[in-house]
């Protein structure tokens, strides 16, 4: 009788068990999508930046407001004042100037950043947060941050991919017709 006992004990043990391992299971699947989530939102901002940096070098070299020399000196400025942040040296200035120049004058994407985003929404200035001891550093660059147009591409079908994807459509595509094909699908 003390073997049945402990088996009823084993069973309903058992079952309490795989409720606990089912509960946990939907807090890892909750804890799963929510870093799903934020990476997407990670990317769509990365994508976003990389959209400007490009269009401001793409304009300031343009306008022969810049020479070449100057996007080196600026990717060796942020390698040397910031090193934490990653991506920014020559090669990967270039790579975003190349993706807004691709994708600027691509007429597929013109049409679906108009149609996805709101109109009032598509270009912001960026505006310096008020800070109330502004040293002489801090003062220029504020004054930059004001003059620097931005296009806000969050909503469009280039911030679904991510950089890498466009990476390589920009590096392997050479017409509009094919990178419109892998954007899409």
């Amino acid at each position: 009788m003390a073997a049945l006992t402990f088996k009823k004990t084993n069973y309903y043990s058992s079952i309490i068990i795989n409720k606990v391992d089912k509960e946990f299971a939907e807090i890892i699947e909750l804890i799963k999508q929510s870093r799903a989530t934020a990476i997407k939102a990670v990317n769509t901002e990365l994508i976003n930046l990389y959209w400007n940096v490009g269009a401001y070098l793409d304009k300031q070299l343009a306008n022969a407001n810049w020479g070449e020399k100057t996007v080196d000196e600026l990717a060796s400025f942020i390698q040397k004042n910031h090193p934490e942040l990653k991506g920014f040296n020559r090669r990967g200035l270039y790579r975003m100037k190349q993706f807004y120049e691709i994708y600027s004058s691509s007429s597929f994407v013109s049409s679906s950043r108009t149609q996805i985003q709101m109109p009032d929404n598509q270009y912001n200035t960026i505006v310096s947060s008020p800070r109330t001891q502004l040293g002489d550093e801090d003062k220029f660059v504020s004054a930059v941050r004001t003059q620097i147009e931005t296009q806000d591409i969050r909503e469009s079908i280039l911030a679904k991919l991510s950089w890498t994807h466009h990476r390589t459509i920009f590096s392997r595509c050479k017409t509009d017709e094919e990178r419109q094909f892998y954007l899409m699908f």
